[in-house]
């Protein structure tokens, strides 16, 4: 088995010659594809050459296509002013919707959370995005999300219920207890999201915090013996 130096050089298209040097496997133009594919998040070095090959051989226009979207994307996409969202206009598509609720504010932490939300079809308010969660091993608090952004719209917008959406993880519990000090004082209603088991999910394979908050938030079903007496 080859040392691990070795090993590392060839992930990154080197092998060693006889001479104790290291030659390029591939050619500077391919390598730099790889080397940048693999800054990617969730990218290693085996996906990142699969990438590059698939890109070298496509049809030239398949690749002028990909590298013009990438670059148009670049160049018209901004942050919502408002709540931060993507956007290509100065407000998104649903800080500029007036049918939204305006009183009713969901935080979450990327705007790809957004997404996912708005596919429920069960929530008509509007978002703030933080753009991250509070995590002091990497260096993130308070002063680098988008909070001071946040507690200005409360009175500006007249909020009454702040929805604190960020993931169930300790980084997204810290900040969403974070956020319920700052905003409950300032007489608005703060409400976090349930979380518990997934539809589909086995008892067997859920995590004990899971399964804790499955438990806390248990509800009451209609037709039980003891409907109508005030057992729960």
């Amino acid at each position: 088995m080859h040392p691990w130096w070795i090993r590392h050089d060839r992930r990154r298209g080197l092998s060693p010659t006889s001479g104790g040097g290291l030659t390029p496997v591939y050619a500077d133009a391919v390598q730099k594809v790889i080397d940048e594919l693999g800054r990617l998040p969730g990218i290693g070095p085996k996906s990142a050459q699969r990438l590059a090959f698939h890109i070298l051989k496509s049809p030239t226009e398949d690749a002028t296509r990909l590298a013009e979207a990438i670059s148009e994307m670049k160049e018209r996409i901004r942050f919502c002013e408002r709540c931060f969202n993507i956007s290509e206009e100065p407000l998104c598509l649903i800080c500029s919707d007036a049918r939204r609720e305006a009183g009713m504010l969901c935080v979450v932490e990327e705007p790809r959370d957004i997404v996912a939300l708005e596919r429920t079809g069960g929530f008509r308010g509007r978002y703030h995005v933080l753009g991250g969660a509070i995590s002091p091993i990497d260096g993130i608090g308070p002063d680098q999300l988008r909070v001071a952004e946040l507690l200005g719209r409360m009175d500006e917008e007249s909020v009454t219920e702040v929805i604190l959406a960020t993931n169930p993880n300790i980084e997204g519990e810290a900040t969403a207890m974070y956020l319920a000090r700052l905003i409950g004082p300032l007489g608005v209603e703060v409400t976090r999201i349930a979380s518990g088991l997934p539809v589909g999910g086995d008892l067997e394979y859920a995590d004990e915090l899971t399964l804790g908050r499955a438990l806390e938030g248990r509800r009451h079903l209609a037709g039980g013996p003891d409907e109508g007496n005030g057992h729960r």
